[in-house]
């Protein structure tokens, strides 16, 4: 569906940034702007699917496989 471009280390980076920002959620139970740890949820995304829309655009791809 998606084309990779989304390379080995961009993922590790985009998933522990997600799962960061997801556990600050659960965690600060009581901030007052706590909805905008929920923005995990696009890096965790975008990690897991090994594709980004936004690179896409912009036309930058960190994959080592070439097309």
């Amino acid at each position: 569906m998606f084309s990779k471009n989304v390379g080995k280390i961009d993922r590790i980076i985009r998933i522990v940034v997600g799962v960061a920002l997801l556990a600050g959620f659960v965690l600060n139970a009581d901030a007052s702007y706590r909805w905008l740890y929920l923005i995990g949820i696009v890096p965790l995304a975008t990690g897991l699917m090994n594709s980004c829309a936004l690179y896409s655009l912009i036309g930058i791809n960190t994959c080592n496989i070439k097309k």
